[in-house]
């Protein structure tokens, strides 16, 4: 592979990120490089600097050194509202949904940014009628299609995800980053948001925090195993799996079957 072909093939990298806290590092010189059109995953135990990571990279925190470089650009010192115009968006950990609006209102209201009519509250709500059609097959597309007239409050939490995920995709993102998109769900909630995170990766990059390894091994094309701040381990999900140094971090002993 050539350079070139190289650089266009990685949509994210880091440079010797570090952030330190008063005399705690949280995050120790992290180089990570994250292809175009993978899903990479994040795991570590608890305490692992996986949710500071993200919140680096989405400028929610400020590096103490190194440099963030996403889409051939340097956005080490961007804003946060800057970055997500780029493409690369971000969901969290808590549904970040609003629970009194439907379904196709929370996708609506994602979708207004191409009308740049965001702010421009004084104008009448009719104008987002044009957006209904396109909301509504956003919700096709995550499996919510019969549920665009039902309030997210009322949805099952699985199904919360999988609308916040939907209002993610309105924004058109080249990269998602999502923060442990199956904590606390069930196990059939956790396959249902598992299939739907295969289906919309078409044409999209991921990366994702997760605890649950059963997703991880599914879904991941390239892990990366944070331990104290630090890159423990690097590869694919076998790999990673049977590497002495992560079943130590993880179980405490390298007997762990």
């Amino acid at each position: 592979m050539t350079d070139h072909a190289r650089e266009q093939a990685t949509i994210l990298e880091t440079h010797g990120l570090t952030k330190d806290f008063k005399g705690f590092t949280a995050i120790k010189d992290i180089n990570l490089s994250v292809q175009t059109g993978s899903i990479h995953a994040l795991i570590g135990p608890n305490g692992a600097g996986k949710t500071t990571f993200f919140n680096l990279l989405t400028k929610f925190l400020k590096p103490t050194s190194g440099q963030i470089i996403y889409d051939g650009r340097d956005i080490t010192h961007a804003r946060p509202a800057g970055i997500a115009q780029r493409g690369l968006i971000r969901s969290f950990q808590i549904s970040a949904v609003f629970p009194h609006l439907s379904a196709r209102e929370n996708v609506r209201i994602a979708l207004q940014r191409k009308l740049k009519v965001s702010y421009h509250f004084w104008r009448p709500l009719r104008i987002l009628d044009q957006l209904n059609e396109q909301a509504q097959a956003t919700l096709e597309q995550v499996g919510l299609g019969k549920f665009g007239d039902v309030k997210a409050v009322e949805l099952p939490y699985g199904q919360k995800r999988a609308l916040e995920i939907a209002t993610t995709i309105a924004l058109e993102p080249r990269l998602m980053l999502l923060d442990e998109p199956t904590q606390g769900m069930s196990a059939e909630d956790v396959s249902t948001v598992t299939d739907l995170i295969k289906r919309v990766i078409e044409g999209r990059t991921i990366v994702m925090v997760e605890h649950n390894l059963n997703v991880v091994a599914t879904l991941a094309d390239q892990i990366t195993v944070l331990n104290r701040g630090e890159i423990l381990a690097e590869g694919n999900y076998d790999e990673v799996s049977n590497n002495p140094e992560v079943m130590e971090a993880y179980m405490g002993t390298t007997d762990a079957a």
